[in-house]
């Protein structure tokens, strides 16, 4: 939802930008094909950057924990039994469960329940990069196509409609799958959207530039 907002976002309001200046289809169209590149590829190098950094800290600390693992196993027993009763186990059976989980992977143990780190949840980079590049394009799709079928003036106001119309979509989507309210979704999103938007307009209109 993230991604797809923000190819919406910033491909609506860079050709909006571009078509408020006075250019032609073809200059509208081409900035939107740079913006969605552009976003595009800096979303993907972004969360690339972002999740391998995480990564890193996981690795830093199944390192250390191995370590402590091999030096002092009692002690970390007694830290994995203190979790255990900490989330309610009686002690005699929050000794019994940590000895169990110890021996059979002591490593995997202290990883999801000391670290919270599990194998479903371990950072993966690339697929990071690749769901948000994707989303991205997602999003800013739609943009690019209104200006294939729509020119001359009218342009721009169909590509903020367009775009505020799918902002609304995203935020009711977004409410939905969250379980949340919708109008405030809703409200945030596209609000938000518009004034990007505005804002990029209004610089367009100012400097008579593609910006």
């Amino acid at each position: 939802m993230l991604g797809a907002n923000d190819g919406i976002v910033s491909t609506a309001s860079v050709m909006f930008g571009v078509a408020a200046a006075g250019t032609d289809n073809h200059t509208v169209l081409l900035a939107g094909v740079a913006s969605l590149v552009a976003g595009a590829m800096s979303m993907a190098a972004g969360e690339y950057v972002s999740v391998s950094s995480q990564a890193d800290t996981e690795r830093a600390d199944l390192r250390r924990e191995r370590q402590a693992l091999e030096s002092d196993p009692a002690e970390e027993l007694e830290e994995l039994t203190e979790i255990y009763r900490e989330r309610g186990l009686a002690p005699a059976l929050a000794r019994q469960v940590a000895e169990q989980l110890m021996e059979h992977d002591d490593l995997g143990a202290h990883a999801r329940d000391e670290l919270g780190i599990s194998p479903q949840l371990r950072a993966q980079p690339l697929l990071a990069a690749l769901s948000s590049g994707a989303s991205f394009c997602l999003g800013a799709w739609p943009p690019l196509l209104v200006s294939l079928f729509v020119s001359g003036p009218e342009l721009r106001w169909w590509l903020v409609a367009s775009a505020i119309l799918l902002l609304m979509c995203i935020g009711v989507a977004s409410a939905v799958l969250g379980g949340t309210r919708v109008l405030p979704s809703v409200l945030r999103v596209t609000l938000w959207g518009a004034a990007a938007m505005a804002l990029t307009g209004a610089v367009g209109l100012m400097f008579g530039i593609a910006v």
